[in-house]
């Protein structure tokens, strides 16, 4: 039974050892390289085990680069690898590009790669360019005519501006910029519409694809929509403005005419009120003047005889005065 136990022991830890092994010494795929032109040692497999490299995606795009005819190191794809980089994604990108006379070298491949941009992506691309539709632009006439614009952007990449250069927003950004441009120089929203494609002229001519990573084809207006009347609707903003201008400067006026006339009554009561305390003050004159002699009888009655003339005068010279004398 003992011996049972044993042999039983051993033989497991025999088949856990050549399975070790056979994990650690890829042996058919050494064989697969073989027959397939590579040249690459099993020491070199075990060595990758051992970097914690799959020694299947080395080998697999070793064969695939050297089946299309590519001069790519084992070193070389391993050191991509381990710098986080796809390397499939290169392979492929490699041979379109070898296919589509394209110059591009693993180097290149790789920082394009490890830039964050699908380098096989960009390669396609390379070869049919594609087509973005720009959203809706909105840009104003001379006129004041509101249009609404949308372009569309046939770009193709630039192999050699992929990496450090500006993606599609800006691309976008900078179109939009210039539509908004040219529209803006109108003379009216009219021309605009009866020649639509002057649009496409001035704004390929500007450069727009200067430091990205596309070439820019060709800008074609798909479509051109009248929007508002926005030079109306601000003549109708200026003259409410003015309107509440001029109303906020006539009720200042009011307010001050109202304040200049009720100082010139305050001044007028303050004036009347001294006329009536200096009437008040005369009959006590009089009494004073007669006491002191200074005033005879004959002349109180003379005068009050020029004073009850005067009133006569005046009440015969007021409208509708002698109406009621006697003749």
């Amino acid at each position: 039974m003992n011996d049972l136990m044993f042999l039983l022991f051993l033989a497991g830890g025999l088949a856990l050892a050549f399975f070790t092994l056979l994990y650690f010494v890829p042996v058919n795929l050494w064989i697969t390289a073989v027959f397939s032109g590579v040249k690459i040692g099993i020491m070199d497999l075990v060595l990758m085990r051992i970097r914690k490299v799959p020694p299947a995606i080395v080998v697999n795009a070793m064969i695939t680069s050297t089946k299309a005819g590519l001069h790519v190191t084992a070193n070389e794809i391993e050191t991509h690898y381990l710098a986080g980089g796809h390397v499939n994604n290169v392979i492929r990108a490699l041979i379109s590009a070898e296919k589509a006379n394209i110059p591009l070298d693993f180097k290149a491949a790789t920082a394009i790669d490890l830039a964050g941009r699908d380098v096989f992506e960009a390669v396609q691309m390379s070869v049919n360019p594609k087509v973005i539709d720009t959203p809706p632009v909105t840009a104003v006439a001379k006129d004041g005519i509101q249009l609404i614009a949308r372009a569309r952007v046939t770009v193709r990449a630039s192999i050699k501006q992929l990496v450090g250069g500006a993606g599609e927003e800006t691309v976008l950004a900078r179109v939009g910029e210039g539509v908004v441009s040219s529209i803006g120089s109108a003379a009216n929203h009219k021309e605009v519409l009866e020649n639509p494609d002057q649009i496409s002229k001035v704004v390929l001519n500007k450069g727009l694809d200067a430091g990205t990573a596309f070439e820019i084809l060709s800008i074609d207006i798909a479509d051109v929509d009248v929007g508002k009347n926005i030079g109306a609707g601000l003549q109708t903003d200026q003259a409410e403005a003015d309107k509440k201008i001029a109303q906020a400067r006539a009720e200042e006026k009011r307010a001050m005419a109202v304040a200049l006339e009720q100082e010139f009554k305050a001044k007028t009561q303050e004036a009347r009120a001294k006329v009536i305390e200096s009437e008040a003050q005369i009959p006590l004159a009089i009494a004073d003047a007669f006491r002191n002699g200074q005033l005879g009888v004959m002349d109180y009655y003379r005068m009050q005889n020029i004073k009850a003339d005067t009133d006569m005068r005046e009440s015969i010279a007021k409208p509708g005065g002698g109406s009621d004398q006697k003749p």
